[in-house]
């Protein structure tokens, strides 16, 4: 698939070289090769079960705690390898952190739901802590919805609420680089415009990488888009590579095409 991948210009948050994952004998993806840039944002698309999940779980090694799993090839995050067997995998999640599809608050407060990553990482004081909460909100444009009943339970907000509250609490521990995993797809079209825009404003400072089924939106907020297919052997594979444009107006493959303007997937 190499001559399909272009790689962009700017300089890479994350390398991906020759990756071959395996579910037990299952080879869930194949000789995956490309480049993430730094402080933009790049979206994984492709119909159900190609592996994008998979692959955005490569880049905190979330698929570890799957058994079976073996992963073939490499990824780097700052030129540095992660699949070594001495990578420090807590420290790898600290800068590589993860949003998921449902919000996944924590039964506590909204206060005790951000804190709770820094006190892992050793913040004792409390003051700090009140300012990493503050940060945090205010990151997501949340601060001034709740910071008078930041005691209240993060579950009692609104379920929009409740997935920037995931982004902040992600946010909290100050990661490089944020995973998405359909981070859009259980929210209504109000909530998720607002991701959106915070998606738009992270971007300056974070990688972001997203997985979406929604085209508008990866073609709204991405700068770079990946396509991923299964082939006849049911391995999920990177079809093309670009700039989201070029994508989306001027694809390389007809199959791109095909699944860009609603014919499959």
């Amino acid at each position: 698939m190499d001559e399909a991948i272009s790689v962009p210009q700017r300089s890479a948050k994350l390398k991906i070289r020759a990756v071959n994952l395996y579910y037990g004998a299952h080879h869930a993806l194949g000789d995956i090769s490309f480049d993430i840039p730094a402080r933009a944002i790049t979206a994984i698309i492709g119909p159900s079960g190609c592996g994008k999940s998979t692959l955005l779980r490569l880049f905190n090694r979330m698929n570890d705690l799957i058994p079976g799993v073996k992963v073939d090839g490499e990824v780097f995050l700052n030129n540095e390898p992660i699949y070594r067997k001495d990578t420090d995998v807590v420290s790898l999640r600290r800068k590589v952190g993860m949003v998921f599809q449902k919000p996944n608050v924590f039964p506590m407060s909204i206060y005790e739901n951000i804190v709770i990553g820094p006190k892992h990482h050793g913040v004792k004081n409390k003051r700090k802590l009140r300012e990493i909460v503050e940060r945090s909100l205010s990151q997501v444009a949340l601060l001034d919805e709740v910071k008078d009943m930041l005691n209240k339970p993060g579950l009692s907000l609104a379920i929009g609420q409740q997935q920037r509250l995931c982004i902040a609490r992600a946010l909290a521990v100050e990661p490089e680089v944020l995973l998405m995993d359909e981070s859009c797809s259980a929210l209504d079209p109000v909530s998720t415009m607002k991701v959106e825009e915070l998606m738009q404003d992270l971007a300056e400072r974070y990688t972001i990488v997203i997985v979406t089924h929604n085209m508008e939106q990866a073609a709204r907020v991405s700068s770079m888009s990946a396509f991923m297919m299964i082939d006849d052997n049911r391995v999920g594979r990177l079809y093309e590579y670009s700039e989201t444009s070029q994508m989306f107006i001027s694809p390389k493959r007809k199959l791109t095409e095909d699944y860009i303007t609603g014919r499959f997937g």
